[in-house]
Parts: C-alpha cells; sequence; structure tokens
C-alpha cells in the first residue's frame, strides 16, 4: 500500500503479484489477497515444528532481546525513607520495579537497581525522638501517651532494645543536643536493614543504597552549582507567585535560579532559599549527578503517584548536568487500596495502623503478592483484596498459571514408566520427529510461543511488565484447554500408550510450555511450581 502511488498500481494488483511469488516459498501452504491489498498468508506446520525446537533449545533463555545492547541502566524503586517497615501501601512500587529490572535485563540492558532514601530533615529526627523515647521505656520510664507528631507503632520497641543492649543507659539523662545524631543514626541503620530483610521476603534485592546525608556531607551539592554556575545557568533574580494561587501580600524577594526554562521547564528554579539553605530539589539533582558521573545515560525512578512535578522538574536539571546525553524517565504508580474480603483496610503509618509487607507474605505467599500486583497497569489505581488472592481458581490468574507448570511436570512424571529421563529431556526432544504435532490446538500453543519475544520487546519499550502477566494468563488458558480436550478425547491426550513417536512429540510440546512459563515468570519474579499443594 506504501509502495502503489509510486509503483503507479493498485495496492491489491501489487498484492496479487507478491501472493503468487509467495505461494513457491515451501514454508507457506496459502496465500490469500484480502480486502484493498492485504495479504493472508498460513504457514506450514513444519515452521511451527522449528519454532517449538527453538524453544528446547533456549530454554529460559528463550525470548531474551538484545535490543538494549549492553546499555547500563540506572532503576531506582521502592526508596521509602527508613522511618518504618515496609507496608502495603510500599509494596507496588517495589514489586513493579523489580519486575521492570528484570523485563529490561531480559531486553538486553545492563540494569543496576538501586535505592534512594532520605535520612536528613524532620522526618528522622522524629525517628531519632521515638527510638529515645521507646529506650526510656526499656528501663522501665513512664513514658504515658506517645506524643503527638512521634510514630505511635510498637515496630520502635525492638529497635530500642537493641540501643540498650548496645549503649545501655548512656543515653538516659543526656540533653537532646548529645543523642540526637547518634540514636539518629542507630535508628535508620536498623531500619534500613529491617527494609532489606523485608524486601528480601518477595525476592527483592537492590544492587546499590544511596543516602541524601552521603551526598550533602561529601561535597556533591557545592560540585553541582560550581558547574551550573560554570555554564552560565545560575542567576539572581525573583519568582511569580505559585501557579494557581491568588496572593495578595505576594513579595518578590531575590533568589539564586537555576536556568531551568532553558531546557523546558515551565520556569526557573530556586536553588537556594531565603535563608540561605539548600532548597529541596538541589540533593535530588546531586543524586542524579552522581549516575551522571557513573557513565549512565538512562535513568528510571519508580515513584508514588504523589510525586507529581517530580519529572518537570529533574529532567532540565539531567539535561544541563550532562549537556544532554543522559535522560530521565519516572513512572508513576497509582496507589494501592487492600481489602479483606470486599472491605477496606485503612493504613496509617502515624496511628500505627498498618499492614506490613510481611503480613501480606505471611497471609497469601510472595508469589502470589507480586503476580497480583503486576495484573494492573501501574498507572490505574489498584484493589488488593487477600481473599480474592488465595483462590484457587481461573480467577486468580497466578494459581491458573503456576498450575499450567504444575500439569506440565505430571506429565513428565506420567511418562517415566514409558520413557528414561534421557529420552524425554529438552536436547532430545529437539532431536525428535515434530511431524505427528498437527492439530490445531498444538499449533495454536506454538504460535503463542513464537508471540513471547515480541512481547518481552514490547514490553520493555512501553517499561510495562503487566504485559508479561496478560501473556502468561492467555498461554495457561490455550494449555489449560488442550488438556481438558484430552480428558474427553483419549487421542488428544500427551501420553498415548502403544504410540512412542506421538507421545515423544507431544512431551516436546510440554516441555516448551514449561520452559515458556518458567521464561515469563522469571521476568515476574514468580516460582514456576512442580506441584500444587
Amino acid at each position: 500500500m506504501v509502495s502503489a502511488k509510486s509503483i503507479g498500481q493498485s495496492p491489491r494488483f501489487i498484492a496479487t503479484i507478491l501472493t503468487e511469488a509467495l505461494k513457491s516459498d515451501t514454508a507457506i501452504t496459502s496465500a490469500e489477497v484480502a480486502g484493498p491489498g492485504f495479504i493472508n498468508l498460513r504457514l506450514s506446520a513444519h515452521v511451527w515444528h522449528e519454532q517449538l525446537r527453538t524453544v528446547l533449545e533456549q530454554g529460559v533463555h528463550y525470548g531474551d532481546n538484545p535490543m538494549g545492547g549492553g546499555e547500563r541502566i540506572n532503576i531506582e524503586y521502592v526508596s521509602a525513607n527508613p522511618t518504618g517497615p515496609m507496608h502495603a501501601g510500599h509494596v507496588r512500587g517495589a514489586v513493579f520495579g523489580d519486575a521492570l529490572s528484570n523485563l529490561m535485563t531480559k531486553a538486553g540492558y545492563k540494569v543496576t537497581r538501586r535505592y534512594y532514601f532520605n535520612d536528613v530533615g524532620t522526618q528522622v529526627d522524629v525517628l531519632a525522638r521515638t527510638v529515645h523515647l521507646r529506650y526510656r521505656e526499656t528501663w522501665g520510664q513512664s513514658i504515658g501517651e506517645i506524643p503527638a507528631g512521634l510514630y505511635p507503632g510498637d515496630y520502635l520497641k525492638p529497635v530500642a532494645e537493641m540501643l540498650k543492649d548496645r549503649d545501655g543507659d548512656k543515653w538516659l539523662n543526656k540533653p537532646e543536643s548529645e543523642w540526637l545524631k547518634p540514636i539518629r543514626d542507630f535508628a535508620v541503620a536498623e531500619m534500613m536493614q529491617d527494609i532489606k530483610n523485608d524486601l528480601a521476603l518477595i525476592g527483592i534485592k537492590h544492587d546499590v543504597f544511596t543516602n541524601e546525608r552521603e551526598i550533602i556531607e561529601n561535597g556533591t551539592l557545592d560540585k553541582v552549582f560550581k558547574l551550573l554556575e560554570d555554564k552560565g545557568l545560575i542567576y539572581t533574580g525573583t519568582l511569580p507567585p505559585p501557579r494557581g494561587k491568588e496572593m495578595e501580600d505576594w513579595v518578590p524577594e531575590p533568589l539564586i535560579l537555576f536556568r531551568s526554562s532553558q531546557f523546558g521547564d515551565s520556569s526557573d528554579r530556586p536553588l537556594k532559599k531565603r535563608d540561605g539553605h539548600w532548597s529541596y530539589i538541589m540533593p535530588d539533582m546531586a543524586y542524579h549527578y552522581t549516575m551522571i558521573e557513573d557513565g549512565y545515560r538512562l535513568m528510571i525512578n519508580v515513584l508514588g503517584a504523589d510525586h507529581g512535578g517530580y519529572l518537570e522538574r529533574m529532567r532540565p536539571a539531567i539535561a544541563a548536568l550532562s549537556d544532554g546525553k543522559a535522560r530521565l524517565d519516572a513512572l508513576f504508580c497509582q496507589m494501592v487500596k487492600i481489602f479483606n474480603n470486599g472491605e477496606l483496610v485503612k493504613l496509617s503509618k502515624r496511628s500505627g495502623n498498618i499492614i506490613t509487607l510481611r503480613e501480606m507474605v505471611d497471609q497469601v505467599g510472595p508469589d502470589s503478592v507480586r503476580f497480583t500486583i503486576l495484573t494492573r497497569d501501574f498507572a490505574t489505581p489498584f484493589e488488593f483484596d487477600f481473599v480474592k488472592v488465595k483462590e484457587q481458581s481461573r480467577e486468580n490468574p497466578v494459581f491458573y498459571i503456576q498450575y499450567a507448570h504444575a500439569r506440565c511436570c505430571s506429565v513428565l512424571r506420567q511418562a517415566k514408566p514409558m520413557f528414561s529421563d534421557t529420552e524425554i529431556s529438552p536436547k532430545a526432544l529437539m532431536g525428535q520427529d515434530l511431524g505427528p504435532l498437527v492439530a490445531e490446538d498444538e499449533i495454536a500453543l506454538i504460535r503463542a510461543f513464537a508471540d513471547w519475544p515480541k512481547v518481552v520487546e514490547a514490553a520493555a519499550i512501553s517499561r510495562e511488565p503487566h504485559r508479561v502477566s496478560f501473556y502468561l494468563y492467555d498461554l495457561a488458558s490455550l494449555f489449560h484447554a488442550l488438556w481438558n480436550k484430552g480428558k474427553d478425547d483419549g487421542t488428544l491426550r500427551f501420553l498415548i500408550e502403544g504410540n512412542k513417536p506421538l507421545s515423544l512429540a507431544r512431551l516436546a510440546l510440554v516441555r516448551g510450555m514449561m520452559a515458556v512459563i518458567a521464561s515469563g515468570l522469571a521476568v515476574i519474579g514468580v516460582t514456576p511450581v512442580e506441584e500444587m499443594r
């Protein structure tokens, strides 16, 4: 159709010529012109048999894509401040970021998984004061009600006990000016260890942990400021009042500004506050600059939906600091609502009423937590119901997909009286005659296998690992349908007594199914189980 005008012929005329030429290809069983110039092709069974051999040869590496070319990228996710345990509100970003990292790795990128946390400012001072209060409690002092503004949950009691074990009564009668920093450092370290332990429960492990205090103390902020200054991108000026607000008493004051508008921002950004301290944007600029210095040209930050405007602020800064060579993408996960049998569970860290990640895993298991989170687009609101997640039915995607893998394993166990382990290994099955695989449902399953590399590529380009979940569910549906037909019609079963060639060909199909499901579940971060219990 694109060429029709330049050739001076109708698309249908060109399609007719192409169709006649395609018919000579032995891989094509039929070629027909349709509509204004489309060509419908039907491939021979041999093409699909060769596709199955490729799956058997590559195993879980089937679907690996070279599109990334080994480019180093940084993916930051979770990044919760160390003021409390990992809770249900953190889970979506954690699982999404980890699955995205797996996906981009499969797509050929060299991924660094990073956790960036804020360990300066009001929140961590509140953490230290709360731990000190709990520390006094360990010595038998009456602390009464937790004062407003501190963290009321019991999760800091073990931290206080560990502080007591380490330091004894050292901080009991000391002024805050002496104990605030050491207790703050201790509490942050302990909370970060708890966070790492909790994330490990759902298979998440970061490569690098970066904290704001280190960036401030090692002089990176001054370095970034000097760099922008040398580029002529800093000046003293005034800003208009905040957009959308009428402020009759607004008095513009001179500020030190970054020429962010030169790089697509809606306005220039202050780098220092009126009191001379760094503005909130500077530590983030310095943090990203450390990665630019390390050679990263693509950085992806997974953030909560409440971080609106972050990308607008940071992209110009990264463009300026990298001379346009580095790029930041930010993906904003919508909030998760937690239900228990249809009833909404309200969460509040400040009130101490939270559902921790550990509790979620204890109730439904890590695989169910991960897969359920990835059954929705990250940009849409999500409801997580503990009762529904534990259901063993087609309505529960993780059960349905794992059940398909378990059924494959069951077929292989049943095949042992007929064949040795060597005969039904992937390598041996690659060499079998796959000609007996001619049933429509069998070929449809192999065609679905062939889609997997394209799914990986499309999901990586769009940064949407939930596409993998959808693909696996559809694949499992095809397999279960084939299994059920075999229950009704003995000739369609995977193992046929007295017909070893057909049985071996179908076992190759089963092995292929296992490989593709395992390949997909590895992206999701879910275990392909061998038996359903």
